[in-house]
């Protein structure tokens, strides 16, 4: 293979990146094009490198760019099925991001800047993806970081993107730093940051500290990937554009942290302490986020709790040490995550608002948008998992992952022993996937019915299909809420370009789960191992999910009976939501989440006071921290500078006294001081 081909794929959206950046704001004409092409092409060349390279393959180059006294940094090549499945995800998810940027945010002044941080970020992740060096990999992981920061506070001029994008930022960086020590303290042990030398002295056993590395790399991995406790920024970070949403969630940032553990998974292999660790973690953040996700009513959080709960699967399935379970079911994930997050900006683009309350009221909206329809119902099968869609197959390969690892015969493919996983491990994962799995079922049916098919709104008028009908009562005025300004005319139909890459992101989150089905198709470009899923996961996992979603179905038919029957009909029509706050007087009337979480409900709007916790431990202390610190610094430090200048001054002004200008006087100073000192001298 030609080296040229996978450096030009990380290298053209830099390059885009830079055009678009220097010629965007005097020529904007040019902008489109320098974002679109260049990332459609690198996404044509890593199909090509992906082809080129073949099944069972890999590829390892590198030249040294600097000594360091220790290991080595080198900039390093090392493709083999993994990166190139990758890669070719990142690609069409990136392509179809930008060519839908260009009609969501066609009258946004600052879009020559926006598509730049995309081009940058998509290079970045193509970076990760490709780099044989742990080094070079931090610099594309660390890229990733500062465009995130820029593109979720894209829309600066509100407080909401402001304070979404420095609590990414700060929370990201809160797990890069352990993170970082990590890396390092992984390749002083390994003797180098080279990704092949890295596994082989995991696979000799020359690792001194693996539970210790383990650990660490796993910080920066819950940050990244938004794991349990690090989480927190990704509900608020919906507050950029959502075209950025779809990236970020479906091929780049939060997929980062599961590529890079199932890069180096033999190394965790080698603590059975740190994949219970992991366990535990996906655990929590499977059923955290399932249930935070069923008492949403802002859309893009909804989609945003689900990311987090299905990177806990990609997690979980690491956990019981089968990464070809993870990233089927990360590449499963990003097909059907880009389509509906996309999916969701055109509805938001036709609802004028992000609240599920009020689309309910917008009558005609499914005949307002079929594409986003059709492809937004597909999705959400993906994601609950029904067969024969791609969700199915890669969510039954990470139950029957557990269940294996549960009975002691875990799916490593020759990574290392089935005995290094722990029992455990598989019984955490397998109990909370099931769970997840129903609950999945129930947020995507409530999703999609409240949405799409409210009584209310199938009873309104067709001549109110601009606007949505508003209620006073029940909501709690501080429900989270992600708004984005909104950059769209609701009485103007979508553009194709907003149309057609949700089908072209249909067809793969439609068919892409029966290449797992063979063992010469997908498992021979990655480990080798069986994707099949097992009978009874298989039964039980589809058996979970269809009671997730006749349960959402019984609870949203009741809800909407009673208000049919003995509610009566909302007043105050004809206001849209203002997409500039909180919804305060919006609220989802026949809401099957308060049917199904009871008492829950009110704690899982909120997250379960997460962020409310985080803000009494370390937001007030440090807060306060700074305050006395800005106390010490005005009052007593500067205290002491304007003090020792007021001295000076002083006594400048004394000394100025004497300067008369009459030379008897000075004369009559020397002679007194003379005087005086022979006075001393003979005393």
């Amino acid at each position: 293979m030609n080296l040229a081909l996978p450096a030009l794929v990380p290298a053209l959206p830099a390059l885009g990146a830079a055009a678009t950046l220097a010629v965007g704001k005097k020529a904007p004409g040019l902008a489109r094009p320098l974002a679109i092409v260049p990332v459609a092409v690198s996404a044509v060349l890593a199909l090509v490198v992906a082809l080129q390279l073949g099944t069972g393959q890999a590829l390892d180059a590198a030249t040294r760019l600097t000594p360091t006294g220790g290991p080595d940094i080198a900039l390093a090549l090392h493709l083999d099925g993994f990166s190139s499945l990758i890669s070719v995800l990142v690609g069409l998810v990136a392509t179809c991001v930008q060519v839908y940027s260009t009609a969501y945010l066609r009258k946004d002044p600052r879009y020559p800047s926006y598509a730049a941080l995309v081009s940058l970020f998509t290079a970045a992740m193509f970076l990760v993806v490709y780099s044989g060096d742990l080094i070079v990999l931090l610099v594309g992981w660390e890229v990733m970081g500062i465009c995130s920061y820029f593109l979720i506070g894209h829309h600066w001029e509100t407080e909401d993107a402001r304070s979404a994008s420095l609590k990414a930022f700060l929370v990201t960086k809160l797990g890069d730093v352990p993170f970082l020590f990590g890396i390092f303290l992984l390749g002083a042990d390994a003797g180098s940051f080279r990704i092949p030398d890295v596994l082989a002295a995991a696979t000799d056993g020359r690792l001194g500290h693996p539970t210790l590395i383990a650990l660490l790399l796993l910080a920066g991995v819950a940050g990244k990937s938004a794991q349990f406790p690090l989480h927190t920024w990704l509900p608020d970070a919906m507050a950029g554009p959502t075209p950025v949403s779809a990236l970020i969630h479906a091929a780049t940032m939060v997929a980062a942290g599961i590529y890079l553990v199932a890069r180096l998974l033999p190394v965790f292999l080698l603590s059975g302490a740190a994949l219970v660790v992991l366990a535990v973690m996906a655990a929590v953040t499977m059923i955290g986020s399932a249930l935070c996700a069923l008492a949403q009513d802002d859309l893009k959080r909804v989609l945003a709790y689900s990311t987090v709960g299905q990177l806990g699967y990609m997690a979980g399935a690491l956990a019981t040490g089968d990464r070809e379970a993870s990233v089927f079911h990360l590449v499963s994930h990003g097909a059907f995550k880009a389509l509906l997050f996309l999916a969701a900006g055109v509805v938001i683009h036709a609802a004028h608002t992000n609240s599920i309350s009020a689309m309910s009221r917008i009558p005609g909206l499914r005949k307002r948008v079929p594409d986003a329809y059709w492809t937004m119902g597909i999705a959400l099968v993906a994601l609950v998992g029904l067969p024969p869609f791609s969700g199915f197959f890669s969510k039954e390969a990470v139950l029957t992952a557990a269940e294996h690892a549960a009975n002691g015969e875990a799916l490593t493919n020759g990574l290392g022993p089935a005995s290094a996983v722990p029992e455990a491990a598989g019984w955490i994962v397998l109990i909370s996937a099931g769970l997840t799995a129903l609950l999945t079922a129930a947020y995507a049916t409530r999703l999609f019915l409240v949405s799409f098919h409210s009584p209310q709104a199938a009873g309104a008028s067709q001549a109110a299909v601009p606007q949505a009908v508003a209620s006073a009562a029940g909501h709690e005025a501080d429900a989270p809420y992600s708004p984005e300004l909104d950059e769209a005319d609701p009485t103007t139909a979508e553009p194709p370009a907003m149309r057609w890459p949700l089908w072209v992101l249909a067809i793969p989150t439609m068919g892409f789960g029966v290449a797992g089905l063979r063992s010469d198709w997908l498992p021979a470009l990655l480990d080798g191992g069986s994707l099949r899923p097992s009978a009874v996961t298989a039964v039980i996992g589809t058996g979970l999910a269809v009671v997730g979603v006749l349960a959402a179905y019984g609870a949203w038919h009741s809800a909407t009976a009673r208000l049919a029957t003995g509610r009566p009909a909302p007043a105050d029509a004809g206001r849209v939501p203002e997409q500039a706050g909180a919804p305060i007087a919006e609220v989802i009337v026949a809401d099957p989440g308060r049917t199904l979480l009871g008492p829950l409900f009110g704690p899982a709007r909120h997250g379960f006071g997460v962020d409310r916790l985080y803000h009494a431990l370390f937001v007030r202390p440090v807060t306060a921290a700074a305050r006395l610190v800005r106390f010490l610094d005005r009052e007593v430090v500067e205290t002491y500078v304007r003090g020792s200048g007021a001295s000076a001054n002083l006594l400048g002004r004394a000394v100025r006294l004497a300067q008369t200008g009459n030379a008897q006087t000075y004369l009559s100073a020397l002679l007194a001081g003379v005087v005086l000192l022979a006075v001393l001298v003979a005393v």
